[in-house]
């Protein structure tokens, strides 16, 4: 899975979906910043919303409020994406619920990056 949306990540360092997306693409993904301004952000040019990213996503990585990630599972279930990534703490059962029932491959309550140190 090579296409990463990442919804949350702008051009703020401080912020962890700055420093996973940097990773990311250091491990050879495409990544999408998906942001409400847009930003590009690692070359990347950003867009304001899932639907508005042309061509297809693999990974929805959401690094939003688990108050807000259903809405971004359902949109990523609405554009055909093959997996959904909620990152630590964020955690929705009934959203993971409804990606799994959609086919989509569900990860909750951890981090890409976390993952890819356990593997070195």
């Amino acid at each position: 899975m090579k296409t990463w949306a990442v919804v949350g990540l702008g051009n703020t360092p401080e912020r962890a979906a700055f420093g996973v997306a940097k990773l990311l693409q250091d491990k050879g993904h495409r990544i999408i910043p998906v942001y409400p301004r847009a930003e590009t952000v690692h070359g990347e040019v950003g867009y304001k919303t899932l639907s508005e990213i042309p061509g297809s996503v693999d990974v929805v990585d959401c690094f939003v409020n688990s108050t807000l990630v259903g809405k971004v599972v359902d949109e990523a279930i609405a554009i055909g994406a093959k997996a959904v990534w909620l990152q630590l703490d964020v955690i929705d059962n009934d959203a993971i619920a409804r990606a799994q029932a959609a086919g989509l491959v569900t990860v909750m309550d951890r981090c890409p990056a976390i993952e890819y140190r356990k593997k070195s």
